[in-house]
C-alpha cells in the first residue's frame, strides 16, 4: 500500500483528494495545509506545515497543489527526502528556476492527466514529425475565480500557465526542441478583473520551421474547450479533443472522466527508486521548454486596450 500525502488542499488539491479515495493501492495518510479548503478525511491527520509532515509521515508518493510561488520547493524537497512526487502545474512561473537541475528531479512529474487520454500513449511512443501545431483553449473564468493568489499574475501566471498549458506541454513534447527564432503575440485585457489577461494570440516559429499557434481565451461564452491540432510531416492531421483533452485522438461521446484520467496518472507513478515507465508522465525537467515559450509569448505580446479592439 503507497502511503500518500497531499500537500495543498484548495479547489485542486480538492480534488486531488477525491480522485486519490478510488485508487487501488493507495491511502492518504495526511494533508498539509494551513487553511484547507476541505477537510481531510476520517482518521487522516492534518497538518499546518509540509516541513513537519514529510519526516512525520514517511510518504511514498507526495501531491502537490499549492501555488507555484512555493510548489517548486515542496516539490523537491520530497523528492529529496526519497518520496515520487505529482506537483501542480504551473510548478514554477521563471524557466531559469529549472536550468540549473536538483538531483532529486528525475523523482518529480507535473500533473497533466489530459495527457493520458485515448492515443495518446502511442502518439508519444511513435513521435512523428511534428511541422505545426494549433492550441486552442475557449472558457470563461468569471470573477469569482479571481481571489487570493489567483488575483496578479506575478503569482499565478496568466491564461498560458494556468488554463493553456495542458494543451501547450503536450504539443511542445511532440514539436522539435529547437529554438525560437520569432514570436508575434496579442493579448487583451478587458474585463480587468485581475492582472491576468483575457485572451492570448500568439505564433511562434521554431529554427527548423516547425510553428505553433495558440489561441487561448478565458472570456468566451462558445462551448468550452481545449484542443490540440498537429499537422504531421506527411500532411497527416490529427486532432486532440475535449473540454481539456480528455478525448485524446477518440470520440468526445467516449471521453473518459477527468477522475479517470487522474487514476491512471496516479497508476503510472513510479514506486520510489523505481523507473518511469509511462510515456504519458511528464517529468518535471521538461517542463523548462513550455515555460521559456510562454516567457516568449508574454515578453512579445501587444497589449489591445478595449479601445483597440476592432484592430
Amino acid at each position: 500500500m503507497r502511503r500518500v500525502l497531499l500537500v495543498g488542499a484548495g479547489e485542486v488539491g480538492t480534488k486531488h483528494l477525491g480522485a486519490l479515495a478510488g485508487v487501488g493501492g493507495m491511502t492518504v495518510v495526511g494533508v498539509a495545509d494551513p487553511s484547507p479548503d476541505v477537510e481531510a478525511p476520517a482518521g487522516v491527520p492534518l497538518l499546518t506545515r509540509w516541513q513537519n509532515a514529510l519526516p512525520a509521515l514517511g510518504p511514498d508518493l507526495v501531491v502537490v497543489a499549492t501555488p507555484p510561488g512555493i510548489a517548486l520547493e515542496v516539490a523537491r524537497a520530497a523528492a529529496r527526502g526519497g518520496a515520487t512526487v505529482l506537483v501542480e502545474k504551473p510548478v514554477t512561473l521563471d524557466p531559469a528556476a529549472l536550468a540549473e537541475p536538483d538531483p532529486a528531479d528525475g523523482r518529480i512529474y507535473v500533473a497533466f492527466q489530459p495527457h493520458f487520454a485515448h492515443g495518446l500513449r502511442e502518439l508519444l511512443e511513435l513521435a512523428p514529425v511534428v511541422h505545426r501545431a494549433e492550441v486552442t483553449l475557449i472558457c470563461r473564468r468569471d470573477q469569482p475565480y479571481y481571489r487570493t493568489w489567483r488575483t496578479r499574475m506575478a503569482t499565478s501566471g496568466g491564461v498560458l500557465h494556468q488554463q493553456a498549458i495542458h494543451g501547450l506541454a503536450l504539443a511542445l513534447r511532440l514539436l522539435p526542441s529547437d529554438p525560437v527564432t520569432s514570436c508575434t503575440a496579442r493579448i487583451r485585457r478587458e474585463r480587468k478583473w485581475a492582472e491576468s489577461e483575457d485572451h492570448v494570440t500568439a505564433h511562434v516559429s521554431f529554427e527548423d520551421g516547425a510553428v505553433l499557434t495558440i489561441d487561448a481565451r478565458v472570456d468566451g461564452d462558445q462551448t468550452p474547450r481545449h484542443e490540440v491540432a498537429l499537422v504531421l510531416a506527411d500532411g497527416q492531421r490529427l486532432h486532440i479533443r475535449g473540454r481539456n483533452l480528455e478525448a485524446g485522438l477518440g470520440r468526445s461521446s467516449a471521453a473518459p472522466t477527468d477522475q479517470t484520467l487522474r487514476h491512471a496518472m496516479y497508476r503510472a507513478l513510479p514506486a520510489p527508486g523505481g523507473r518511469p515507465v509511462h510515456p504519458c508522465l511528464f517529468p518535471l525537467p521538461a517542463l523548462r521548454r513550455s515555460l521559456e515559450v510562454i516567457d516568449h509569448v508574454y515578453r512579445a505580446a501587444h497589449q489591445v486596450r478595449p479601445a483597440d479592439s476592432a484592430a
